[in-house]
């Protein structure tokens, strides 16, 4: 099945051939364009072979790697191929373990098994549904446990992401249409096995691959063949592997904070029908009266709820800016209000510029992105000029505007937190404060005059330990901060919670408010202790607040607390990027002197590592109340 989102190119081939004789980041470019377009099962080869020896001659920066295991009960070899070119498509180089067939219990329970030595970073349970339900007797509760189990084993062996792969329905019914009034059907217990599988992976925190709700909108067919079990134990056919593969990585993705952040909306033909300068409010088709009228009513409801779960919503559009914002304030079918649109740009510029002052005014990368607009030609702009922004080809008909852009799933999510559903109002407290800061800008120079524009922001800083309440959102800031990110290290929540419970690791977590409202935790701070010695072994700060000193505030929250566990001396590592350039100075900024080599006697390379003297550490002035709740005697409870 092809991805239909993505647009097809009438060079694949040839673009496919310079990529083989391109140099190494030039080819992985070349061949992630090709992993963002449309292609046959063969060409899904192809470019995984090439992408494989373009690896195989050394690690590429550009993509973080990832190592996943495929454990299943059925045959899987036609699905690797496909999950390493969907994570191309999501910046991921993923290496990949494949169980031998039906050897997944006997692979966690070894130690000394190929799975064991290849200690995955996700674990992937690929069970299928014969194997789960079909014998007679065989309960939705053993198939659970028996799955609950190997979640277990893979979290204690490695603390790693375990995604689960649900049952496609291909038992057939025994009564017929009230199946589920026949008990001990199999039919009627795989059913069983997936509601309860859904319950049971929402509260232990396993990610659920849901290729049941897939197969429910392309149809059995589409993803089983009888045939094919019988003659190779296939479970999912060849033919549904690449969006099985697709998947896969967004989930892994997510998982990473490679999901994007913002959608970015183009308005004409697109919110609405026809074009709000020529035809004006009461031309615009939206609403009740028209069949594209209410399709586009249908996408600013699914746009709205994506905003309502975290998804930053802006606008691009050629336009003037008053007509462009008058549907938002005066028509009555508008779905979406001024409110909802946390970054708004109508002017005469080309869509790229105007784009690169979206991301610049969020405080977002550009690959946070996704652009959404009816004119192919400025999709086709786009995607030249800002080749890492995701823009889906939606096509001509409104009415497919909805279910292409979900299919796309650019915004996959794993859990939804507190402060994701306050994003909005965050970006836009966010852009008052701006404007706020324009306002003390010196009529004569035009500097800034900070130090009154922080002291008028009225800021409270709050500070504490991670405990179980934040836990998923410390997680998410962790794995989704790139910036102001000393080392980008990624961990999944089963392995913060161990951190939080380790007896010599300081966790610190960040929460800043102000007179525009909460920005919620925009900090978290991680060091492990070893007697009068600390490591800073993680340290991030969301770029919402990047400038207020906040990094000056969490280093006195951080000595101070290290000062009363009787450490002398705190080392920093700054571990370069592609995105944390902006933090290459800031340990010297606040103090620290550095090292020739790493505290451990190890030779310094590109990465730089840093040393404080407590006793010689003066804490900085800061423009904020600073409330601590931060204990030195114990981390809080966080369950195993």
């Amino acid at each position: 099945m092809p991805l239909p989102w993505l647009p097809v190119r009438d060079d694949w081939d040839e673009q496919l051939r310079h990529a083989r004789f391109a140099a190494q980041d030039e080819a992985i470019g070349l061949l992630r364009s090709l992993a963002l377009s449309q292609m046959e099962f063969p060409q899904l080869g192809k470019l995984d072979r090439a992408l494989t020896k373009v690896l195989a001659a050394g690690q590429a920066a550009a993509l973080e790697p990832v190592r996943l295991a495929i454990l299943g009960s059925s045959t899987t070899n036609h699905l690797p191929a496909a999950i390493r070119v969907a994570g191309l498509r999501r910046g991921l180089a993923i290496e990949i373990y494949e169980a031998p067939y039906g050897m997944y219990r006997q692979e966690l329970l070894s130690a000394d098994s190929g799975l064991a030595r290849f200690r995955p970073d996700v674990v992937l349970l690929a069970l299928d549904a014969r194997h789960m339900v079909a014998c007679d007797g065989a309960s939705p509760e053993a198939a659970i446990e028996l799955m609950q189990d190997c979640w277990l084993r893979a979290r204690a062996s490695f603390g790693c992401q375990v995604i689960q792969q649900t049952l496609l329905p291909v038992l057939p019914a025994v009564l017929g249409d009230n199946e589920e009034r026949l008990a001990c059907s199999p039919a009627t217990r795989l059913e069983a096995v997936n509601q309860k599988l859904r319950e049971v992976a929402a509260s232990e925190g396993v990610d659920l691959l849901a290729i049941d709700r897939l197969c429910a909108v392309d149809g059995l067919r589409e993803w089983h063949d009888a045939a094919l079990w019988h003659r190779a134990k296939y479970e999912v056919h060849p033919r549904a592997a690449e969006l099985y593969g697709d998947h896969v990585a967004r989930l892994v993705a997510a998982e990473r904070g490679r999901s994007a952040k913002c959608l970015v909306l183009d308005l004409d033909n697109t919110l609405w029908g026809g074009v709000i300068g020529d035809d004006g409010l009461e031309g615009i088709l939206l609403g009740q009266g028209s069949a594209a009228g209410e399709a586009h009513v249908e996408l600013q409801r699914y746009v709205k709820k994506l905003a309502m779960r975290g998804v930053v919503l802006a606008v691009c559009s050629k336009n003037d800016e008053a007509n462009a914002r008058e549907p938002f304030e005066e028509h009555l079918e508008m779905v979406l209000r001024s409110g909802d649109i946390a970054c708004f740009v109508a002017n005469w510029e080309d869509k790229a510029a105007n784009l690169r002052e979206i991301a610049a005014r969020l405080n977002l990368g550009l690959d946070a992105l996704v652009f959404l607009d009816d004119n192919p030609v400025e999709r086709a702009l786009i995607r030249r000029e800002l080749p890492m922004v995701m823009v889906p080809e939606i096509g001509e008909d409104p009415a497919e505007y909805v279910g292409t852009l979900a299919a796309a799933g650019y915004f996959e999510g794993l859990r939804v937190t507190e402060e994701d559903r306050e994003r909005a109002a965050m970006y836009q407290a966010n852009a008052e404060r701006e404007r706020l800061k324009r306002g003390y800008a010196s009529t004569g120079s035009g500097a800034t005059d900070l130090d009154s524009y922080l002291d008028s922001l009225d800021m409270t800083l709050t500070a504490g330990p991670i405990d179980g309440m934040c836990l998923a959102r410390a997680t998410q800031l962790i794995n989704k901060t790139n910036q102001f990110n000393l080392t980008t290290k990624r961990m999944t929540e089963c392995e913060v919670a161990a951190a939080v419970r380790n007896p010599h690791m300081v966790t610190l977590q960040v929460r800043l408010a102000d007179r525009f409202g909460d920005n919620g935790m925009i900090a978290v701070l991680l060091a492990c202790t070893e007697g009068p010695e600390a490591q800073i072994q993680l340290w991030l700060m969301s770029c919402r607040v990047l400038g207020r000193r906040v990094e000056e505030a969490c280093l006195n929250l951080l000595v101070e607390q290290l000062r009363g566990m009787g450490v002398e001396r705190v080392y920093g590592l700054y571990k370069p990027t592609a995105k944390n350039a902006m933090v290459s100075e800031l340990y010297e900024r606040l103090g620290f002197s550095r090292l020739q080599t790493a505290a451990t006697g190890e030779p310094a390379s590109d990465e730089s590592h840093w040393e404080l003297e407590i006793a010689r550490f003066t804490p900085h002035d800061v423009p904020m109340r600073v409330i601590s709740t931060a204990s030195i005697e114990a981390q809080p409870a966080v369950p195993a």
